[in-house]
């Protein structure tokens, strides 16, 4: 009976097992049956929706089950869309993304006023109206781009800075019609307007940072900081409607705030990632199709004609930003096709704003009939303009994003063979390991094939069953964390009298490029612990060494300061110890302070032209000098010291003072020390290494800006 009950086949369905089962068969099969046809997923989605939806076969309502699910999934495309901004990109693209926010803002305004007044003969704050929905688009494509691994190329930095202008702008179009068919618009309305709008942006920018870096370091349970984002998302949405604009700002604007605090390849990353693209994205796509109606086709001929014109002007409005953008940036036409295709889908802002203006009465007929600012064909019109723009917006925005891979992957195969990274992290404890696989995790570069290696060390004459289980327990709990950030963790068990030849004996049989080494956040740092290193590992192998001290979790430090000792750019291991760096500035957003010598400092502006991070330099100041940092510190940087050995060019003596530089100062920060890889004939250079011979400085110079460019190579 029960059975029979649960697949009634009374329609549409009412058991919410049922129900949910459905939209879970629609988000597995419709990318892959689909995907078949060459149709993008997300389309599939919306595809799905339509025909399920009551304008379809009317196997499922858009109830408010429905509607809270995809309100959910939208507020989550606009905040992943301002988490995986590059900050520092975002701000150098700036002006144009200003640029391109009033490209398509203005043309979508001018040309939908006109095709109001002239095309459909409505009234001039209808035609307003109407214009504003064409210039409001929704970032439906950006899941596609995001997941094609290109969301930090310039036109999609440039695109989603200026969907937030345009957006803002055609909502406050929104905001001013209504309060003036209401007779609200006056000096109040706008100090108002101004004052919320400032207030909501202000806690959010400034307060919301300073929440999240608080909370992330006194809970490090992954569902509670989980939890804790999505509060964040949905409390930004919710100031932004207390201060009259869409939620959508709210939540796009939280991902801006907290961007440096979630980095890239972190754990709960690949959470908000993962949640977001199985579930509330997908939500939101369907219900987007379930608005569809394919009968408007069938109702009259003035339907047919209003969703031509709208469609026709939204379609032709957007090519032309897009391609005004191009023109006056030099961009290539797929960076224009993927400009276009993220800008030219309309779905949230524009159905919100054609339900506002088909609900607000502006007066009756002389039968009694209300006059609408926007009329019953104009909502209709809507709904188709919204299914044909976001299937053209996701063909486009796909065709685009495979195009730039490509041509990226020739590059690739036209430049040198890139050299693998492998790291080795040696591990005692669980309370360290977790945060040394954190460390390497953001010392990845994006494109590397990169390898890592947990390693315990036991000592074979004082082996028991208790000591093999706590070391194989600190490499599952290593493995578990590596794993939570899409990346595997080979794990090593070796048994050695000498914690220093085991180590290094790893170091030799699997090429590791790496070597992460923790302390314990109660254990010191002394002149026998790194004089150890110095002599027993770095003199046996060839490899870049880090020694990291936790204070706080790595992504709620602020900033990071560097200190380079001055002809550190002379060595061999020089640029892959920089690359480690770029990756941290690029994977967390935080910023970067060199302190260099002016050789060093030319060095490293040359790479910035081609990798921009967020980076200040300042002088390296006299050795006696050095170790007054503390004046410079503050509660949450990270300092970050590249030593080096006796006898290489960089070496001081003063370096001998590090440990008693970590015991005073550093104790309330958080620290990693590096001995960059070095040859051991130390009186040669990176040049002599590589080619086998002395040559210029100039040459110097060129092969190793070479290395670089090649190291930091993204996607």
């Amino acid at each position: 009976m029960n059975f029979l009950a649960i697949f009634s086949l009374e329609l549409p369905i009412a058991n919410p097992v049922v129900k949910f089962l459905l939209i879970l068969l629609i988000i597995l099969l419709a990318p892959i049956l689909l995907n078949r046809l060459k149709i993008p997923p997300l389309l599939g989605l919306i595809i799905a929706g339509a025909i399920v939806g009551p304008k379809g076969f009317g196997l499922i309502e858009r109830d408010s089950g429905i509607i809270l699910s995809g309100t959910a999934g939208l507020l989550y495309i606009m905040f992943l869309a301002g988490l995986e901004i590059d900050i520092h990109e975002f701000k150098k693209n700036q002006n144009k993304s200003l640029v391109f926010g009033m490209f398509t803002f203005l043309f979508p305004m001018i040309l939908g006023t006109l095709a109001g007044l002239f095309l459909l003969q409505l009234s001039l704050i209808s035609s307003i109206l109407l214009a504003s929905m064409f210039a409001s688009h929704t970032l439906i494509a950006y899941p596609v781009i995001s997941k094609l691994g290109i969301a930090k190329n310039r036109s999609v930095q440039i695109t989603v800075g200026g969907t937030l202008i345009t957006d803002t702008l055609a909502l406050l179009v929104l905001a001013v019609i209504i309060g003036s068919v209401h007779g609200q618009v006056n000096a109040a309305f706008w100090l108002k307007l101004f004052l919320s709008l400032m207030a909501f942006a202000l806690i959010i920018i400034f307060g919301f940072p300073k929440l999240g870096r608080w909370f992330f370091k006194k809970y490090s349970d992954n569902s509670s900081q989980y939890i804790f984002v999505l509060v964040l998302v949905f409390l930004g949405a919710s100031l932004a409607e207390l201060a009259g604009i869409e939620a959508i700002i709210g939540s796009f604007l939280v991902g801006l705030a907290i961007n440096s605090l979630i980095p890239r390849n972190s754990p709960l990353m690949n959470r908000i990632e993962f949640v977001g693209n199985s579930i509330f994205i997908p939500f939101f796509l369907i219900s987007v199709g379930m608005l569809v109606d394919f009968t408007v086709f069938i109702k009259s001929w003035e339907t047919i004609w209003v969703a031509f014109v709208m469609t026709s002007v939204a379609i032709l409005a957007k090519w032309l930003a897009a391609f005004a953008t191009q023109k006056t940036y030099a961009f290539s036409i797929n960076e224009r096709r993927i400009i276009f295709g993220l800008s030219n889908a309309q779905a949230a802002a524009t159905l919100a704003a054609v339900i506002i203006g088909y609900n607000t009465i502006i007066g009756n007929t002389e039968s009694g009939e209300p006059i609408r600012l926007l009329s019953e064909s104009i909502l209709n019109g809507t709904i188709v303009m919204i299914l044909i723009t976001c299937t053209i917006a996701s063909f486009e925005a796909q065709k685009g994003a495979k195009n730039l891979l490509l041509s990226e992957v020739q590059k690739d195969e036209n430049s040198e063979k890139e050299i693998p990274e492998r790291i080795l992290i040696p591990m005692r404890n669980e309370e360290t390991s977790v945060e040394l696989i954190k460390l390497s995790v953001l010392f990845q570069s994006p494109k590397k094939k990169s390898s890592m290696y947990g390693l315990s060390i036991l000592n074979p004459e004082d082996i028991d069953s208790a000591a093999e289980m706590k070391a194989q327990k600190v490499l599952n709990k290593a493995s578990q964390a590596s794993a939570s950030t899409d990346h595997a963790l080979i794990e090593l068990l070796r048994y050695d009298s000498n914690v220093e030849h085991g180590i290094t004996g790893i170091i030799h049989e699997n090429k590791i490029t790496d070597l992460v080494l923790g302390l314990h956040e109660k254990q010191g740092v002394n002149d026998s612990f790194l004089g150890n290193l110095t002599e027993r590992i770095l003199s046996k192998s060839n490899t870049t060494t880090f020694i990291y001290k936790s204070h706080q979790p790595f992504e709620t430090h602020k900033r990071h300061l560097i200190l380079v000792p001055p002809n550190a750019e002379k060595e061999l291991g020089f640029p892959f110890w920089v690359v480690k760096i770029w990756n941290i500035a690029r994977n967390t957003g935080a910023r970067i302070v060199f302190y260099v010598a002016t050789e060093t400092q030319e060095y490293l502006e040359e790479i910035l032209k081609n990798h921009p991070i967020r980076v200040d330099f300042r002088k390296f100041p006299d050795w006696e000098e050095v170790f007054n940092l503390n004046i410079h510190l503050k509660p949450d940087d990270n300092l970050i010291m590249v030593l080096s050995r006796k006898g290489a060019v960089s070496y001081h003596p003063k370096l001998e003072e590090v440990p008693q530089l970590i015991h005073y100062w550093l104790k309330q920060n958080s620290f990693i020390l590096i001995y960059p890889n070095q040859p051991k004939d130390n009186g040669r250079t990176i040049t002599d290494i590589m080619h086998g011979s002395m040559i210029g400085p100039k040459e110097r110079f060129d092969l190793i800006k070479k290395v670089l460019d090649n190291l930091l190579k993204r996607k």
